[in-house]
């Protein structure tokens, strides 16, 4: 990306300034690395996924294959019906680099609306999805699956420790207490056990429980917490 900023703009700036501006601003690059960067050959990974744009490119937009609507697993199967074997996440990774996308069929659902303007708690988790023992950390889940029936919206509490999914819910619409009733189905499986859950942190997009004794405090975080 510092590449390609410099080469857009050395016409007009020059490398040595561009370097040294860029240096200043925290983003360390000498004219040497620079030159040195441009010299280096092109590596087999790039050639090879150079190729293999032009081919998910030309089966994605063929009138009789991909028909400009195929996804990343329809492409991939017609390459390899074609005889190009090649990964289907390479195939994923390539489309979503030219912005290739399949057309899915039904309404598309947004489970988490974040609301900026709401009161976060502090992220106590701090990105740090480890436990120790069980019971210390609760996380959930929301999400849906089409069934012949309708579609139907599932949440589930899961322990980071065992991988164990503790409590769940499932409703065919998605009401804000979805979350809360898998948290509530999780607690009281646990007390019937005989189990421990004093203390234990439950963490999600949707909130953050505490568990102390006879008291759930919950306090919303945020989506993408």
């Amino acid at each position: 990306m510092v590449v390609q900023f410099i080469d857009d703009h050395r016409d007009r700036f020059g490398v040595e300034p561009i370097c040294r501006v860029l240096t200043q601003h925290g983003v360390k690059i000498a004219p040497s690395g620079y030159y040195a960067f441009k010299k280096r050959p092109v590596s087999a990974r790039a050639v090879s996924d150079a190729e293999l744009v032009v081919q998910i490119e030309r089966v994605f937009w063929d009138r009789k294959l991909g028909r400009g609507i195929s996804g990343a697993r329809k492409v991939w199967r017609l390459l390899t019906r074609e005889g190009i074997i090649v990964a289907r996440c390479t195939v994923e990774r390539l489309m979503r680099q030219q912005g290739l996308r399949g057309i899915r069929r039904g309404k598309q659902f947004i489970t988490t609306r974040p609301d900026d303007s709401a009161p976060r708690a502090e992220d106590h988790v701090k990105r740090e999805f480890h436990a120790d023992r069980p019971n210390e950390l609760w996380v959930v889940d929301f999400t849906y699956v089409p069934t012949w029936s309708g579609m139907a919206f599932t949440a589930f509490v899961t322990d980071v420790f065992s991988r164990r999914i503790v409590g769940w819910r499932t409703m065919s619409k998605m009401p804000t207490d979805l979350p809360l009733d898998a948290l509530e189905m999780a607690l009281w499986i646990r007390d019937r056990a005989g189990e421990d859950i004093t203390g234990v942190i439950q963490h999600s997009d949707y909130a953050e429980v505490f568990v102390k004794p006879r008291i759930r405090v919950l306090a919303c975080v945020g989506a993408g917490s």
